[in-house]
């Protein structure tokens, strides 16, 4: 028997990979090999499994966000390096048709997506970047809040804009370009790490 957990994962994949809109019911039923009477058994529509597959997923990157913060003995400036280059990993499979689609046809998943999205970047960056202030490492007249509207806020509309550049560029060089070097910008002449250098 399929479980919800089974049928999320299968999912967020395919809904990934080629669109939320794109990807039918009847593709994922062939796919595990079920009926579509048994997706109905655990959601009431495709927006709901859109959203809960969305949802799963963004669980699973929020819980390596978290022990990133917890874990790691790295000062906030890496720990905000390392969040992007793990959430790097998971926008890569991303099409830009999956955060078009869900802006346009599934408006309770881009809000999930949304909030999400405003939850990462002022309540942990946002965190991590004041407390790298308040130990020097960030220069004094920068306004974090801008940063973040600038830099953090937008990086899924940046990488999707016209072409998919994670198609185009490593995670590595997206990271460097997109994270590190605005990062870099903003940080006291004397703090450095080994992203820096």
């Amino acid at each position: 028997m399929i479980t919800k957990s089974k049928l999320l994962e299968c999912s967020i994949v395919n809904f990934t990979t080629f669109g939320s809109k794109r990807f039918t019911l009847d593709e994922l039923a062939q796919k595990l090999a079920i009926s579509k009477k048994t997706i109905y058994k655990y959601f009431k529509n495709k927006e709901d499994l859109v959203t809960q597959s969305l949802s799963f997923l963004l669980d699973k990157y929020l819980l390596e966000v978290e022990a990133i913060v917890t874990n790691s003995r790295e000062d906030p400036i890496v720990k905000v390096i390392l969040i992007y280059k793990k959430g790097f990993e998971y926008l890569k499979h991303f099409k830009p048709s999956f955060l078009f689609g869900i802006k346009k046809y599934y408006p309770k998943a881009d809000k999930v997506f949304t909030n999400f999205s405003n939850q990462l970047v002022y309540s942990t960056i946002l965190s991590l970047l004041k407390e790298a202030k308040s130990k020097g490492l960030i220069k004094d007249e920068v306004s974090l809040n801008l940063v973040c509207e600038l830099y953090f806020l937008r990086i899924d509309h940046i990488a999707f804009k016209n072409d998919n550049l994670f198609n185009v560029y490593s995670n590595e060089i997206l990271v460097r370009y997109l994270i590190v070097y605005n990062l870099k910008g903003i940080t006291t002449r004397t703090y450095s790490n080994s992203y820096f250098e």
